[in-house]
């Protein structure tokens, strides 16, 4: 069965909606440049009110060790997620780091091998966003991407066509913001149910 994370989240409401459909995990964004962008105070509250087994994800772009560090101890997340151009050394940092790449064509894959961490996510290439712009990327890219270790597939997923996805690629997990929102930071709760249904039930 195909893991779902749940990213963007800003709000009680949301996160608990999220983890009754079904979500394996849910992203908590640290770039203050991002419309779905908390405060480490405002995940706390969030993560607080979760139940158990809940992996919890937080998003970072071009931070540093110690701020990462400060943030993860505030806001209380399990996993690191590098979504900038941070180098490889910064990926054996912590026990459990996910590294974002944008995708363009295939030679976006040549650095891979040079990372060492949990998990790869793939994510369409944007020149003014570091993420959740809805754009889609070649799925044959990703699957050429699973020599590499285990693929999160992201960028441009909703429940439209989240099914195609997964039988195109089977990746580890996928990981969807925009494509389930009511606005930016806002999800919408029928989408988010149909997405996750959806994901779960599709091999």
């Amino acid at each position: 069965m195909t893991r779902v994370k749940i990213c963007g989240i800003t709000n009680i409401k949301d996160a608990l909606a999220a983890v009754e459909f079904g979500a394996d995990a849910l992203g908590f964004v640290f770039y203050a440049k991002s419309p779905r962008h908390v405060t480490p105070e405002t995940a706390a509250g969030i993560i607080d009110c979760l139940p158990p087994f809940i992996t919890t994800v937080g998003v970072f772009v071009d931070e540093t060790e110690k701020e990462i560090n400060c943030i993860r101890q505030k806001a209380g997340i399990d996993v690191v997620q590098l979504h900038g151009t941070e180098p490889p050394e910064m990926t054996v940092l912590w026990s459990k780091v996910i590294k974002a790449f944008r995708i363009r064509d295939f030679t976006d894959l040549e650095p891979l091998s040079k990372f060492n961490c949990s998990a790869f996510l793939l994510d369409a290439y944007s020149e003014d966003s570091f993420g959740g712009t809805g754009k889609l990327f070649n799925w044959e890219i990703a699957l050429e991407a699973r020599q590499f270790g285990n693929i999160i597939l992201s960028g441009g997923l909703n429940p439209d066509n989240i099914e195609a996805a997964i039988r195109k690629v089977s990746p580890f997990a996928v990981d969807v913001s925009s494509g389930v929102e009511a606005a930016k930071g806002k999800k919408d709760h029928a989408k988010l149910r149909q997405f996750i249904e959806r994901a779960k039930k599709t091999y």
